[in-house]
């Protein structure tokens, strides 16, 4: 590991973990926050410090039943050590003689453990309550094959802005810029990126030709099939990826309403819509699924994306802190607000229409149940094979009726998707 072992960037990593550790927002946000009241931290610290923090997020299980950290330093010295790969010599300068006893021992530990030697949550490195959750539908050797997988860094994936550039021409551009892509498996319009660059000061980003955004969440919205003309409308837009995607696909016809509560998230939509050249997007922040706007569209609309609110457990390779901020009380909360938002939504839909209920989560309850209660409830809709809807489109992912992306299996952030057709 190629790092610079100095008291001061080991004293930024001990207070940036400090205030991770407390869980009371988003990691990356706390990471964005301390970087700016803490100016003196360079670049290249940054990088470590971010490094530091999202190896404890991702390891905190091991970490904690290797070494028993009782303070941010022992976490950070034991992410050094065990996650990270630092050898003792290069820690003597920054920890007492008891933590370095400590480490030793559980470097010890560590290399003569194997997976099935420590407990499952340990392996897996999640709260026990989300491994009782997933033991009983996947079993234990899938368990341990997604948990790897969700240990994982994410790729960076982009979506290439096919009314621009074609993915042949961003490819070629992309190369003779130094930077190494190439196209996604599934999605017609991905492109999965070599390292970390910044691609957001590429000139084809600036231009629109290219949006970040996950393979899996590119799948949803070609699951949703949207055509030229069409009225679409993306029921929990935030800030517009599903949106630009879904307008490109529409060729900039017809038109796209992309509803959010959040005046903020929306905000971030205007300079990407700007970017992306688009003409029939229309932005809208609704107080709620109940808003008096929704009613006036009623059985009006073609198709529909509602990518609910969720747990997003499926994205612990973006953001591992969740796993450790949510609770089962928390789960069901979500539920409850899924159910209203997908009961609106379907409001919308016209005779004939289609609906997408879509998740990040990995948990049957924000995903089957909500859909299964729906449709039992007596809701006009019928489910649609999504294997057989993208197999159509020569994107072969097995699995029906349901659409289910992991990423040991797909390379793709968690996805839940379900095609419901409205029948009446």
């Amino acid at each position: 590991m190629a790092m610079r072992f100095s008291r001061p960037l080991f004293t930024a990593s001990v207070h940036a973990t400090d205030e991770v550790l407390a869980l009371e927002r988003p990691a990356d946000a706390v990471l964005s926050a301390f970087f700016r009241s803490h100016p003196q931290v360079g670049q290249s610290d940054r990088a470590t410090v971010a490094e530091t923090v999202f190896g404890i997020l991702r390891r905190k299980r091991q970490i904690e039943y290797l070494l028993a950290p009782k303070s941010a330093s022992e976490y950070v010295l034991g992410c050094w050590a065990l996650v990270l790969g630092a050898n003792l010599r290069e820690l003597e300068a920054l920890a007492p003689a008891r933590t370095l006893d400590s480490l030793s021992e559980a470097k010890a530990r560590s290399s003569g453990s194997t997976p099935e030697s420590m407990p499952l949550a340990v392996t897996c490195d999640m709260p026990d309550w989300l491994v009782e959750r997933l033991l009983p539908r996947l079993g234990e050797e899938r368990l341990r094959s997604l948990a790897a997988g969700l240990l994982q860094a994410a790729p960076l994936d982009l979506r290439v802005n096919v009314l621009k550039i074609s993915r042949e021409d961003a490819l070629a551009q992309l190369s003779a810029s130094g930077i190494a892509a190439k196209p996604t498996p599934y999605s017609p319009f991905g492109l999965r990126v070599q390292g970390k660059p910044a691609i957001n000061r590429h000139p084809l980003f600036q231009q629109g030709c290219l949006e970040v955004q996950d393979e899996g969440s590119q799948l949803l919205c070609l699951l949703l099939e949207p055509r030229r003309g069409q009225m679409v409308a993306d029921f929990c837009a935030g800030a517009g990826g599903k949106t630009l995607a879904l307008g490109m696909m529409m060729r900039s016809t017809g038109r796209l309403y992309a509803y959010d509560i959040s005046e903020p998230r929306l905000s971030k939509l205007k300079p990407r819509l700007a970017r992306s050249g688009l003409s029939n997007v229309h932005a809208q922040r609704i107080e709620g699924e109940r808003d008096i706007r929704l009613s006036r569209l009623a059985g009006k609309m073609d198709r529909v994306l509602v990518d609910a609110p969720c747990s997003g457990l499926g994205t612990l390779r973006r953001n591992p802190d969740l796993k450790w901020r949510h609770t089962p009380t928390a789960i069901e909360e979500m539920r409850v607000k899924q159910r209203a938002i997908l009961a609106a939504a379907s409001k919308l839909v016209k005779p004939g229409g289609r609906l997408v209920y879509a998740t990040c989560s990995l948990l049957e309850e924000e995903n089957r149940s909500v859909v299964e209660e729906f449709i039992a409830g007596g809701a006009p809709f019928a489910l649609r094979p999504a294997g057989a809807v993208l197999g159509a489109e020569g994107i072969r992912i097995e699995g029906d009726p349901y659409l289910e992306l992991f990423p040991h299996v797909h390379g793709t952030d968690g996805f839940f998707a379900a095609l419901l057709e409205r029948t009446s």
